[in-house]
């Protein structure tokens, strides 16, 4: 198989320095190009990272962006006059924003995830599951913990876990979202969706859904130990993208859960 050109931007990032390890372990991807919002004057791998443009993503089949709402938007115009296949792993967008990605993916195919990790796509696939099982008499919350560096939250990931509720009892997500708390040590059950965020030193991620109904409660959680298994999923996607067509795809068409 011949290996496919990639572009990582946000390359001084968490995530872009994980990605360059594990691409270098992979051997159907050629890492050809690095871009940052700031000048960078050293080279990474061989390469010096250059700003956005079209002449930073002329040789790459696929972009790999884990950046901010803002930047991921001047990639997506930059990728869609190239006909550029791009995988997002940024999160924080606002409905508008989402909203300007499903237009983008008209043009392009792209592959959207606010979380790359296998166990936390079937995490997400069962708390739809279970949200449409146990119905209304359920009250529903999202917990989740990230390192003190992440800035949004709640994370993608909490977000993405309350959609699979909100899926679940067949409602739309954005009117049943309730309050966001902030390192709370407890929060409460409300008839929307309450989410509380804990960050505290370098937790790579903790994710917890409980359903209630007073009488008994169900709790579905997932533990993240090493930041690789984000990288190799947003390389597994990648590979996966290839050969995609225009559209808006997530890793749940990739892991083909029903």
């Amino acid at each position: 198989m011949k290996k496919i050109n990639l572009a990582i931007t946000g390359c001084m990032g968490r995530m872009g320095q994980q990605l360059i390890k594990s691409i270098k372990k992979n051997k159907n991807f050629k890492l050809v190009s690095l871009t940052e919002n700031r000048e960078i004057n050293k080279k990474i791998s061989g390469i010096r990272p250059e700003f956005n443009s079209v002449n930073a993503f002329k040789k790459a089949n696929i972009i790999i962006d884990f950046t901010v709402p803002k930047c991921t938007l001047e990639i997506l115009r930059i990728a869609t006059k190239q006909r550029k296949k791009i995988v997002i792993g940024t999160t924080g967008f606002t409905k508008k924003e989402e909203s300007l990605i499903k237009k983008f993916s008209k043009k392009i195919p792209i592959l959207k995830a606010g979380n790359m990790s296998l166990g936390i796509n079937l995490l997400m696939y069962l708390t739809e599951i279970t949200s449409k099982s146990l119905g209304k008499n359920f009250l529903s919350k999202v917990f989740e913990v990230h390192h003190k560096h992440k800035k949004d939250y709640p994370s993608g990931t909490a977000l993405m876990l309350g959609k699979g509720i909100a899926i679940g009892k067949n409602k739309d997500f954005y009117n049943i979202v309730g309050k966001k708390y902030l390192n709370k040590k407890t929060f409460p059950y409300g008839k929307k969706i309450n989410f509380n965020s804990i960050r505290r030193g370098e937790v790579i991620g903790e994710h917890e859904v409980t359903f209630s109904s007073g009488k008994e409660i169900v709790k579905l959680n997932h533990e993240s130990f090493d930041r690789a298994l984000y990288s190799e999923g947003a390389l597994a996607a990648a590979k996966w993208l290839f050969n995609k067509k225009s559209g808006l795809y997530s890793m749940r068409d990739l892991l083909n859960f029903k």
